[in-house]
């Protein structure tokens, strides 16, 4: 329970914030979503579970804060999910039982409170990831279950493809739980381990071969790869990984739109940085048996941000929202190595645990300030990218919502200078010249009501 309640006294405060960013066109703005049958009447398309989800949260109401307490309670559970399965996992390896508990409840606690959570959990639209996961967690809480009992083994295998079925129906990323479930049952017989897979790899390829069946994602799919080449996006990605990687170490770099560079020719850097990973991939992979626990840890990142950071192109290089799962690798990797190092002195493990989590948590609370209202979002963003256009147009239609028409004039002459080709920023600024800009209310202005 402590996981969860770090959860609670975290996001709780962050419940009332407004709106943000993709909030607008995902839940606010598409009619789909609006109702039980208005989702049904948009069957079939993408993401059926997670629009089932938003249609439910309308059911209670159209606020903010309705939507995003259904995110922060997601949020708890898997907390407290990633707590169970590492205190299995570690306890399969051999870890003493008291440290297995200490391990797996302080990887839990970095996973609950730490800043780069607050994209999947604040954001509401971040859900596609938080909740995802929820599916995924829970049929890998199935899968440890269907190991550990005999008699219900069947049961328990047939719900963890249930769990894979709903979380590839909510992100397609969950694609690779398959996987997941092979790197956390490593330590077993591996001929074992792929007969009881076996369902599950054969539903990877029946749920591909059902989303490729699909107008949006056939064109989605097809838009990707118009969008770089593949040597183009290795390169870039093997930048974007190491910066993901260092989000989990600066706790106080968190980025909702970061402008990251698409490599377009091949350099030393970029070269030896994807060289470099695959190193690391293939090393863990000899090491699955010898040094578990790092090798689990590092295979477990790569693998949750393979979906997104390896083969297809995106235009948005990376978002921290990738790192919800995968930080869960790294964070019992730490935690194993602290309980290790501290294992004489229990005041100077309890000294460190507290003093990361403390860090952690003051960060959270800070980025969960910056969601209060979108000119805050805004211009936290546009500040930790001054050459993103894009940064400086929506901070410039968040002050026009606000009234603030100088300091939007101001911010669509910057995201023009920053990007002339872009006609988003030219057509808002003659829009709010002429008083008709979309989302201003006009009437209010005029009057000067806040």
């Amino acid at each position: 329970m402590l996981p969860a309640a770090c959860v609670l006294l975290l996001y709780w405060p962050a419940l009332h914030a407004s709106f943000q960013f993709d909030d607008w066109n995902v839940i606010v703005g598409d009619p789909r979503v609006h109702s039980l049958a208005a989702w049904w009447d948009s069957m079939p398309g993408i993401r059926p579970l997670l629009k089932l989800s938003y249609a439910l949260n309308h059911l209670a109401g159209s606020e903010p804060a309705g939507f995003r307490l259904v995110n922060v309670l997601i949020h708890a559970i898997n907390a407290t999910l990633v707590f169970q399965l590492l205190r299995v996992k570690g306890r399969r390896l051999g870890l003493l039982p008291d440290r297995a508990w200490q391990a797996a409840l302080l990887a839990a606690l970095l996973f609950a409170a730490h800043p780069v959570q607050t994209e999947a959990v604040t954001y509401i639209s971040g859900r596609s990831s938080s909740l995802a996961a929820l599916f995924c967690l829970l049929g890998l809480f199935c899968w440890m279950r269907s190991e550990e009992r005999a008699t219900s083994s069947a049961s328990w295998l047939m719900a963890c493809c249930l769990c894979f079925a709903a979380a590839v129906a909510t992100k397609e990323t969950a694609w690779v739980l398959p996987l997941a479930l092979w790197l956390y049952s490593a330590d077993r017989p591996v001929r074992e381990t792929l007969r009881k897979l076996s369902p599950l790899i054969a539903m990877m390829f029946v749920l591909a071969a059902l989303a490729l069946s699909l107008s949006k994602y056939r064109y989605l799919l097809e838009f990707s790869l118009a969008t770089r080449s593949l040597v183009d996006n290795l390169l870039t990605q093997s930048r974007a990984l190491l910066y993901l990687l260092g989000q989990l170490l600066r706790l106080n770099s968190g980025n909702a739109d970061p402008a990251l560079p698409v490599i377009a020719e091949p350099d030393v850097a970029s070269i030896g940085l994807m060289i470099g990973w695959v190193v690391v991939c293939v090393a863990g992979l000899l090491c699955v048996r010898r040094k578990p626990v790092t090798a689990f840890a590092a295979l477990w990142f790569l693998l949750w941000l393979a979906p997104t950071n390896s083969l297809l192109p995106r235009l948005d290089v990376a978002n921290d929202r990738q790192l919800y799962l995968a930080m869960i690798g790294p964070a019992w990797g730490l935690s194993v190595g602290l309980i290790a190092w501290t294992a004489r002195s229990t005041a100077l493990r309890n000294f460190f645990a507290a003093l990361l989590l403390v860090l952690l948590g003051l960060a959270t609370l800070q980025r969960n300030a910056i969601y209060d209202t979108e000119i805050t979002f805004w211009q936290d963003t546009a500040a930790r990218n001054p050459s993103s256009a894009r940064a400086a147009n929506n901070l410039g239609m968040a002050y026009a919502v606000a009234c603030r028409f100088d300091d939007a004039l101001a911010e669509f002459e910057r995201a023009i200078a920053l990007e002339p080709q872009d006609s988003r920023a030219r057509i808002n600024r003659r829009l709010l010249r002429e008083g008709q800009l979309p989302g201003v209310d006009w009437d209010r202005c005029a009057s000067g009501v806040d």
